[in-house]
């Protein structure tokens, strides 16, 4: 098919268009206003059930993922006590020695068990993050901030050893992915026969 009989296929479409159009359209009185398009019939929402939930609360979202317990206290930490628990990226400061006794009694305040209290201790003093916060002379504080004591070395070279070992066994992971990464896999143990 040419240009020419596209052109005139174009041109019989366009008339074709142009004869239905005003056949279409009532032919309105001079005065009167245009007539609107009458709107779909609405539906009645359903009424709710009395004893049923939200719809939000219902269908959770497609990325939540389930939340640790111990994240979740930490939380009530960090809202209650914000100078002592800071949020990351802020480092973390050296907590009296003792400071879990000084929390049970705000346990009820914070709607925490003491269970769940020193599972919230117990994580947010272990890791790297907190252990170099551990530097000899550094101060403690209390629940109000204030300084309450010192990082002893002891305590200090406690903390670099327990860097050290963490450092060293993500260098030993790594090392043992990669020498099975190494291992050649179309050969298998059962595959081989001894003479």
């Amino acid at each position: 098919m040419g240009f020419e009989q596209l052109a005139e296929l174009k041109k019989q479409l366009a008339a074709a268009r142009a004869e239905a159009a005003p056949a279409a359209k009532p032919v309105a009185k001079p005065g009167a206003k245009p007539a609107r398009k009458p709107s779909p019939p609405r539906r009645a929402a359903p009424a709710p059930k009395p004893d049923a939930k939200p719809a939000a609360d219902a269908r959770p979202a497609a990325d939540a993922r389930p939340v640790d317990p111990v994240v979740k206290s930490i939380g009530r930490l960090q809202k209650r006590f914000p100078n002592v628990f800071p949020k990351n990226p802020a480092p973390k400061l050296p907590l009296k020695v003792g400071i879990f006794e000084d929390l049970v009694v705000h346990a009820k305040e914070l709607s925490l068990s003491e269970a769940e209290l020193r599972d919230a201790i117990k994580t947010w003093c272990r890791g790297s993050r907190y252990w170099k916060s551990l530097v000899e002379g550094a101060a403690r504080v209390d629940l109000t901030g204030g300084e309450v004591g010192k990082v002893t070395a002891q305590e200090a070279a406690g903390a670099q050893r327990l860097q050290a070992h963490r450092a060293g066994r993500g260098a030993t992971k790594q090392g043992d992915s990669q020498d099975k990464s190494q291992v050649d896999p179309q050969v298998n143990s059962k595959d081989v026969t001894t003479p």
